[in-house]
């Protein structure tokens, strides 16, 4: 196990691992642990009953968090003609085809997020090998994949976050900063809880929210205990 720092072990005091804490709770725990001198990300990690190795209980998706996550992400917009146009005056930071497909093959990755026009995914698929480890390929279900790119675009800019279920069957969502104000975090952290409540795979059998845990960068995880606030409807 690697070593930890003074501060980390400082900072860990202040949790007890052996209870889950309210949302309130853990938010405010969060700024009381965070030791980093930069405005460090927090970020919710979900354990989730489900067996990713299966097609119907794969997980997988985007949402816009009502407070953003304190990052602006640069987007990169595959489009042509009109549709180009449309992605310029949404505010996309690249707009282009064959161009930024030589640029990426070439190694160029000044970008965040990547939407495509469905017209444009026979060439950004010969990308697949490069995008696909990086976790950067457009895909219909996190809504990269559309015509409509003036909406993807401005999603994204708002904050919009995509999730997925990975091998061992967590999920990691940056909620924002640890300068956020708590009741933004709060906020941030119900959006995304409440998603994942809506997107349980209806063939995940046993207890679905195994674990829930939100950390900052470099910081503990501080376990939550969901019960302690209502969702809304």
């Amino acid at each position: 196990m690697a070593k930890r720092g003074k501060k980390y072990v400082e900072a860990a005091k202040l949790v007890d691992r052996t209870q889950a804490y309210s949302v309130a709770e853990a938010i405010e725990l969060i700024k009381k642990t965070n030791t980093t001198k930069f405005d460090a990300s927090v970020e919710v990690a979900f354990r989730l009953g489900v067996d990713p190795k299966k097609a119907d209980q794969q997980i997988r998706g985007a949402v816009v968090l009502p407070n953003g996550t304190g990052k602006t992400q640069r987007v990169l917009v595959f489009a042509k003609g009109e549709k180009a146009k449309e992605a310029e005056a949404a505010g996309a930071d690249y707009v282009g085809d064959a161009d930024f497909i030589t640029k990426i093959t070439q190694g160029w990755f000044d970008f965040d997020v990547i939407v495509a026009t469905p017209d444009m995914m026979g060439e950004v698929g010969k990308l697949g090998r490069v995008l696909g480890p990086k976790g950067l390929m457009p895909n219909p279900k996190t809504g990269t994949v559309t015509f409509d790119v003036d909406r993807a675009v401005k999603e994204i800019k708002a904050g919009k976050v995509e999730y997925r279920v990975d091998k061992s069957s967590n999920i990691h969502v940056p909620i924002g900063k640890v300068s956020f104000d708590n009741e933004k975090l709060v906020e941030n952290f119900t959006t995304i809880y409440e998603t994942m409540l809506k997107v349980k795979p209806a063939a995940a059998k046993g207890t679905y929210m195994k674990n829930v845990a939100v950390s900052s960068t470099m910081g503990p995880g501080i376990k939550v205990d969901p019960s302690t606030f209502v969702a809304t409807k």
